[in-house]
């Protein structure tokens, strides 16, 4: 009994040691987003004398915020709700349809997810800027639709598999349309997955600087880790600000994913079963 104890106060020690590790870089940003820039350069790991609040006003304002805000809102939710889409009905056309065309392009998906984003880059940035069609939202909400399809339709193959076909067959029955079966019947049952997809790729699309910074040339096209660079100048870069411009820019992916937990976690045990 009493090595169960133990074994059992090591294990929850052992979990905040670890909560602690991985809390730790957000709790120094934090802290460091109300100290002046001199004060961060001086000790970073020091507590801030006094709460510059003022940091913020000045991010907002350096970053054009509002405006970042907007064009990251506006790719992220598109661009998640065409993966959403495209995945869903693409993973149930391979499950429900048995084409030997389907399995090539399904393990072609898979192949294509091993591949790194980085052999990509410089092939991509050439082809679509001799078609100059960079500096374009369509032309990102178009990359993004890419890379994210083949995870979104591996996550939905997985779970349109455990959806039973009977119940397809009761609406064909009934008169109903395929597009309609799966609409009203098949899509309500993958309200997990759609979760753990959103908060997924929200995250992945929001906080993504590489690809925006390689397609969005101009100053108005910039998304908010974009203007997170408007703090570093040639030979100096105003800490304070840009730690009180990175907590904005984190805070509404870290309220989704707060409000949409439970259900995250609930998909990611669902389709570890499938």
């Amino acid at each position: 009994m009493k090595t169960r104890r133990f074994l059992s106060r090591m294990k929850f020690s052992f979990m905040f040691l670890m909560l602690f590790a991985f809390l730790t870089p957000f709790l120094l940003i934090v802290m460091n987003s109300f100290k002046s820039t001199q004060q961060f350069v001086e000790n970073p790991l020091s507590l801030p004398g006094s709460f510059r609040f003022g940091n913020y006003a000045n991010a907002i304002d350096k970053m054009d915020f509002m405006h970042g805000f907007l064009n990251s809102m506006v790719i992220t939710v598109v661009s998640v709700l065409l993966i959403l889409v495209c995945s869903s009905m693409t993973g149930y056309l391979f499950v429900r349809y048995k084409w030997k065309a389907n399995a090539v392009i399904f393990f072609a998906m898979l192949a294509s997810m091993a591949l790194p984003f980085q052999v990509l880059m410089i092939p991509l940035v050439m082809l679509y800027g001799h078609m100059d069609l960079l500096n374009m939202k369509k032309t990102l909400l178009f990359m993004y639709l890419g890379f994210g399809v083949p995870f979104g339709v591996f996550t939905f193959h997985g779970f349109i598999k455990g959806v039973p076909y009977e119940l397809e067959e009761s609406a064909f029955i009934e008169g109903s349309s395929q597009l309609r079966t799966f609409f009203q019947i098949v899509l309500p049952l993958l309200k997990p997955v759609f979760v753990t997809l959103i908060v997924l790729d929200v995250l992945w699309i929001w906080n993504d600087y590489l690809l925006p910074s390689l397609i969005m040339l101009s100053p108005d096209q910039k998304t908010l880790p974009l203007s997170t660079y408007n703090f570093f100048s040639s030979y100096s870069v105003d800490y304070a600000p840009l730690m009180a411009g990175l907590i904005l820019t984190v805070i509404p992916v870290l309220v989704l994913y707060l409000f949409l937990q439970k259900q995250v976690i609930k998909g990611i045990t669902e389709g570890a079963l499938k």
